[in-house]
């Protein structure tokens, strides 16, 4: 009744688990998994009966189907697979060539009838069994249109309808997080003799769905977190029975493509970038008289730059004798002996006042004495150069004397004042 008749979002009221006809679906779901239970036991049956005669294959062929249908179209005759045209319609030509090689050097015996009827039985089982599952898939996507269309719209309507039959309704998906969707589906180590893409851990359904199959295998994880999810945003927005035609659901799966064609770009060619310019303020300079007077008094001397200075063609030696390279440069190499340039009056150092005063008047006196005046009298004596008479024996501090005299007048301890009248005229 459901599978002749397309119904309308409008026909559906309140909560979506109510409906019966998204209850048929979740049944349906549930009897597709348990359907494809059983072609895996089938599918372990044959794989242990067939080593017998063809023990390569089963790492050949991984597909459950491929493999009982390659089962079911060889049986003992192992070479025809060349040019047969069942197996060409069923696995590819480089799996068909490859078969071909390995089926000549195998060491396989032939099958009895008993055995040859019991794996063609097997084959034919899973056969139907696969046809009925195809139905039931079918329609189950048929509806996943009408009851999750953006979930749908991400992960195709086979995907969905697994997530919501194994999560126990929309409602349910749509309360779960996004680690635990990603890993709805995933299947034991336990269960051993089934596919081998069934023994990945942390891989469910989502991991299956198309979109995260079509990118580079070192990049699928990646691609099942994205995909978890969009997908549980998805089912809230399919659960409030918002944007029924998909709109958000495609923007969602756009959303992912965009991320993984980011993740499969080439790194970015690095440029040799040179360094910036360093962060450093303006620093204050001065100027003025004051500012050329220090550049000139600190400038380099003639001397120093007769120093430095080398003739071109010349064999210089070395003061040291030690190999050191130290040399005088051009100093006393222009005339007749070592003779000192001209004394610059900008570089030359510069006396104060007060030192001036005292060398003047030690040249007066003939230099000073190292008694201590408050031992030694003033008649101390010291020698001195006159222009006049060569040596002259002075009194260095009889100046002093006469000068403490005169003052005495008036700056006196013992002196009283003095009574100056009137000036009569």
């Amino acid at each position: 009744m459901y599978s002749q008749r397309q119904r309308t979002s409008s026909e559906m009221l309140g909560n979506v688990e109510s409906d019966p006809e998204y209850r048929l679906i979740v049944d349906a779901n549930a009897l597709a998994v348990d359907v494809d239970n059983e072609i895996s036991i089938i599918h372990k049956f044959a794989k242990e009966k067939y080593q017998k005669r063809f023990p390569e294959l089963e790492s050949l062929i991984l597909g459950e189907i491929e493999y009982l249908l390659a089962v079911k179209e060889l049986g003992n005759d192992l070479d025809q697979v060349k040019n047969n045209e069942k197996l060409q319609a069923i696995l590819t030509q480089a799996t068909i060539m490859i078969v071909s090689v390995t089926a000549s050097t195998t060491q396989g015996t032939f099958l009895t009838p008993a055995e040859k009827a019991q794996i063609d039985e097997a084959c034919d089982m899973a056969i139907e069994l696969n046809n009925i599952k195809t139905k039931i898939y079918e329609y189950v996507e048929s509806r996943m249109t009408f009851i999750a269309p953006n979930l749908s719209m991400i992960v195709g309507a086979s995907t969905a309808a697994k997530l919501l039959g194994i999560a126990g309704g929309l409602t349910k998906l749509s309360k779960m997080p996004a680690c635990n969707v990603q890993v709805l589906g995933s299947q034991k180590k336990t269960l051993a003799g089934f596919s081998k893409t069934q023994m990945l851990p942390h891989t469910g359904y989502v991991f299956f769905s198309q979109i995260v199959q079509d990118t580079p295998p070192d990049l699928r994880r990646k691609a099942a977190r994205l995909v978890a999810a969009k997908a549980v945003l998805a089912a809230r927005v399919d659960a409030c029975h918002e944007s029924v035609h998909g709109e958000i659901g495609l923007k969602f799966k756009e959303d992912i493509e965009k991320k993984l064609d980011k993740l499969q770009e080439p790194p970015p060619v690095k440029f040799i970038k040179p360094l910036p310019k360093p962060i450093e303020g303006s620093k204050k300079k001065r100027g003025g008289k004051r500012v050329r007077k220090m550049k000139e008094r600190y400038a380099l001397t003639e001397f120093r730059k007769h120093a430095n200075r080398m003739n071109f063609g010349d064999i210089e030696e070395d003061a040291y004798q030690d190999d050191l390279g130290y040399s005088r440069g051009t100093i006393g190499k222009t005339g007749a002996g070592i003779r000192l340039p001209q004394v610059d009056e900008k570089t030359k150092v510069r006396i104060s006042k007060t030192l001036q005063k005292n060398l003047q008047k030690q040249q007066v006196y003939g230099g000073s004495t190292t008694v201590k005046r408050q031992i030694v009298s003033g008649t101390a004596s010291s020698v001195a150069f006159t222009p006049l008479q060569g040596l002259e024996i002075v009194n260095p501090q009889a100046a002093e004397k006469s000068q403490t005299e005169m003052n005495a007048k008036y700056f006196s301890n013992t002196s009283g004042f003095l009574s100056v009248g009137k000036r009569t005229t």
